[in-house]
């Protein structure tokens, strides 16, 4: 009897840990996940309104036919993003995920307290990177550090009523994604030579 109890308790216990591991396994080698399927179909560092959703046509799981869609995939390899995205007349919310889809930020409208919300994108190494006195005119703008160097920036645009989702569209279709072109020189790490 001992021994019968012992080999089901061993069982539960075996199918627990395999049940575990595949769970927290299956995030990192599925071939699908949002960044692959939405490759073929966006451009890199730049902003891409995503068809309207329907029962027979969603691009990601979850996404809500009330709300206009658009993606920014990034890569910060060549410089820190610019981002600006106007607010739309009911709510407007921009989430950023990582390559492997792990959500690390997000900010609506109301948190913006703007019309436009507007921030920098960057890898640690890159804010680090900006000159000390960067810091006091960084006051009035949102930094977000990156934890890694490529990603998903999600935008979203309520539409209340079915009648305002070309404005929720339009808002989102009007939003930016860029590589900064003027970002400021990097910190001097040496003594500075007298002339």
């Amino acid at each position: 009897m001992i021994r019968l109890v012992f080999t089901i308790v061993a069982g539960v216990l075996l199918g627990g840990v395999v049940h575990l591991v595949s769970v927290l396994a299956l995030p990192r080698i599925a071939s699908q996940d949002a960044y692959s399927r939405l490759t073929s179909m966006t451009e890199l560092n730049a902003v891409t309104v995503l068809p309207l959703a329907d029962p027979g046509n969603t691009l990601m799981p979850y996404m809500d036919p009330a709300f206009a869609t658009a993606i920014c995939r990034y890569d910060l390899a060549s410089g820190p993003i610019k981002l600006a995205v106007p607010v739309s007349q009911s709510y407007t919310s921009v989430s950023f995920y990582t390559h492997s889809d792990v959500a690390y930020y997000a900010i609506n409208d109301r948190s913006a307290g703007k019309k436009v919300i507007e921030l920098d994108l960057m890898t640690e190494a890159q804010h680090a990177g900006l000159p000390e006195d960067e810091d006091v005119t960084a006051a009035d703008r949102l930094i977000i550090d990156s934890p890694t160097s490529t990603g998903l920036i999600m935008m979203k645009a309520l539409a209340a009523e079915p009648g305002m989702m070309p404005q929720a569209q339009a808002s989102l279709a009007a939003a930016t994604c860029k590589v900064q072109t003027d970002a400021p020189p990097a910190k001097q790490t040496g003594p500075t030579a007298k002339r």
